[in-house]
């Protein structure tokens, strides 16, 4: 019941949707996951400062989601409150800037960018994250990094926007000031460059495809599940102990790519953890390497 007098009282202070224990698998990529004490879709950056100062007060917990592409929610869910940033959609594009909200998705901004004959996106094509996430994440392929591209964040700090620069965002594999320093993305500016449109589209095809004979995006998943270690691939590693194929309940190994977990129908988070420490062990014990997880994982 404190749950739903919660999401009632938060309901109150907000104009976006707010609702108590909200299944959390209908928000990340993987289906899996229990359900979030309240559940709040902010309508604006202002309404994600109320959602934060919100569970300031009661003493809450309080994370922020995206697309729910590298998370993994346990089964007993999520106490606290989840803040999705569905809304922050602004995009505008002046010149080769192109300012976007934490909200927008990389494939909505691959396929703007292309369209506009700007060059950079094509390189993380398929990479079904938000910006906001992918800016923390500083996601990205061999080639190039979003923080390659990024002039500028917004972000939320207490009760104050920032912006802050290139230079002071600190960007590393899989690594950010944003994501070190627990800070909330609300938008981000890009300086990309000019391409042609028609080369920049047989680009994103070949990643497409090239994504699709390599990874196994027929079930739900949650991308690469660990870092690569220094000078090496986690994949190869995970390769090396036999792991593919590897199931418990509906989680698997993914047989297309070493370093995926999927789900082929009905697993549960505990399935899937068992599936990490077990690999994780595993690892260990031949490589002497301790894979270090990429995913984020929520809840009890």
């Amino acid at each position: 019941m404190k749950a739903l007098e919660l999401a009632g009282e938060l309901s109150r202070e907000i104009r976006g949707r707010v609702c108590a224990l909200e299944p959390l698998a209908k928000h990340t990529t993987l289906r899996v996951g229990g359900p979030a004490d309240i559940f709040a879709e902010p309508a604006d950056c202002h309404e994600v400062r109320a959602c934060l100062d919100f569970a300031d007060r009661k003493g809450l917990p309080a994370y922020i989601l995206g697309n729910g592409s590298n998370i993994l929610v346990t089964d007993a869910g999520v106490r606290g409150v989840v803040v999705k940033m569905t809304s922050l959609r602004k995009l505008e594009i002046e010149g080769e800037l192109v300012r976007a909200g934490a909200g927008v998705s990389l494939p909505q901004l691959v396929a703007l960018t292309v369209k506009n004959s700007l060059a950079g996106l094509e390189y993380l094509a398929g990479i079904p994250a938000s910006l906001g996430g992918a800016v923390a994440m500083n996601a990205g392929t061999p080639e190039k990094s979003l923080g390659d591209l990024v002039h500028a964040v917004w972000v939320l700090k207490g009760e104050e926007i920032n912006v802050l620069r290139k230079g002071e965002l600190d960007f590393g594999y899989r690594h950010s000031r944003v994501l070190q320093d627990k800070l909330v993305v609300l938008g981000a500016e890009l300086r990309l460059g000019s391409g042609n449109r028609a080369e920049l589209e047989q680009k994103v095809a070949n990643r497409l495809a090239r994504r699709r004979q390599t990874q196994p995006l027929e079930y739900p998943n949650a991308g690469s599940i660990f870092k690569n270690p220094p000078g090496d691939f986690a994949g190869r590693l995970i390769e090396l102990i036999g792991a593919k194929g590897w199931r418990c309940g509906g989680a698997e190994v993914a047989v297309k790519h070493a370093n995926f977990i999927v789900n082929r129908g009905g697993a549960s988070a505990r399935e899937i953890l068992f599936l990490i420490e077990r690999i994780r062990e595993a690892v260990w014990k031949q490589s002497g390497i301790l894979l270090e997880l990429e995913i984020e994982v929520w809840g009890d």
